[in-house]
């Protein structure tokens, strides 16, 4: 499959193209402002309009509901922009967001100067999500914080309640180099 399809390429039998823009600002200023915010600081302000959120929010169409330490609850607009190969919303952006919600609950833990990466993700996928499915409500709580490594679940509900995957990660700590 090559990047460059385009409407006199694309034989009529595909329908009209369609499209969504993502647009997003400079990250480095959230990294920047995350270096001398709280976790749970640093993401509020994300939330409140004061640091902008990461690009990946942005593409993935996820935005923060509600936060408390340990605990963050996001919303993920889906539409087919996202689907896979048989007509589904692909597992990886389920797997994102989940990653993003099991990592970010990790992250309102944390003092200021203090990272995180995931070093285990382990997914289960409950049921299949369309485009009908959204929006999508993911929460992710701590199970375990720590210094060092840090444990979280995650789960992702469509827009009826019912669960379409859950989550739990294990997530490397450490001190953000200046």
């Amino acid at each position: 499959m090559t990047a460059e399809l385009t409407t006199e390429s694309t034989p009529e039998s595909w329908g009209e193209p369609r499209t969504r823009t993502v647009a997003w600002h400079d990250p480095m200023v959230t990294a920047a402002g995350a270096l001398v915010r709280t976790g749970l600081e640093t993401m509020e302000a994300i939330r409140d309009g004061i640091l902008p959120p990461p690009p990946i929010a942005m593409l993935v169409q996820l935005g923060i509901s509600s936060l408390e330490e340990g605990r963050v609850e996001f919303t993920c607009d889906v539409d087919e922009s996202v689907y896979n190969p048989i007509g589904v919303v692909h597992g990886g952006l389920v797997c994102t967001v989940l990653d993003t919600v099991v990592g970010c609950a990790v992250h309102t833990t944390l003092p200021a100067g203090v990272g995180y990466t995931s070093i285990e993700l382990k997914v289960n996928y409950l049921r299949a999500v369309h485009a009908t499915s959204g929006p999508l409500t993911a929460v992710g709580t701590v199970v375990k914080p720590g210094r060092r490594v840090a444990f979280a679940e995650g789960e992702v509900r469509n827009a009826a309640g019912q669960t379409v995957a859950t989550a739990t990660g294990s997530l490397l700590v450490f001190p953000i180099p200046a």
